[in-house]
């Protein structure tokens, strides 16, 4: 189902979870659940994915708990909401650890196209966040109009390497 770039990339992700202790978490909209997929498709990964959220709608971002008014003010295209949507992300995910465990979670919002774009938001930007001990950290990708299906490739492959980047940083607690 997933090429092998991004299989290898995802196994890299699990090992390097199951050798820190930490659970991952995502909170997806313009990929639709297809980072935590990845992952998923991975034999074994149950003992390093916690779980995922598909926000693709402004209801749905809210629900997991990005405020409102922030999905008002910058739009679900934003910085501020990837990184709402990791935060939240890994609340839920904490929510359900034991005391003392770590969770990390990304989160992905872009326009995959074809449609939807915007001058100010067009076709092939997408946010990342990554949420961890550490606090968030934000990237923004400009993939252009390269078609919605490499839009989203590129955004799972973007999404795992910010996961490992966090993964390889020194544990903060």
């Amino acid at each position: 189902m997933f090429d092998d770039e991004i299989r290898s990339k995802a196994e890299a992700v699990l090992d390097a979870a199951r050798a820190r202790g930490v659970m991952l978490a995502t909170a997806e909209s313009c990929t639709g659940g297809l980072v935590a997929g990845a992952l998923t498709a991975i034999a074994g990964s149950s003992d390093a994915v916690d779980g995922g959220f598909v926000t693709y709608s402004n209801a749905a971002k809210v629900q997991l708990g990005v405020p409102e008014a922030l999905l008002v003010s910058d739009g679900a295209v934003s910085e501020r909401t990837a990184r709402a949507l990791a935060r939240a992300a890994r609340e839920a995910a904490l929510a359900r650890a034991p005391k003392g465990a770590e969770r990390v979670a990304v989160s992905v919002t872009g326009v995959a196209g074809p449609g939807g774009g915007s001058a100010e938001k067009p076709v092939g930007l997408v946010h990342f966040a990554i949420a961890d001990a550490a606090g968030t950290r934000h990237r923004v990708a400009r993939f252009g109009d390269v078609g919605r299906d490499e839009v989203r490739r590129r955004s799972i492959l973007t999404a795992l390497d910010l996961l490992l980047e966090s993964l390889a940083a020194p544990i903060t607690v």
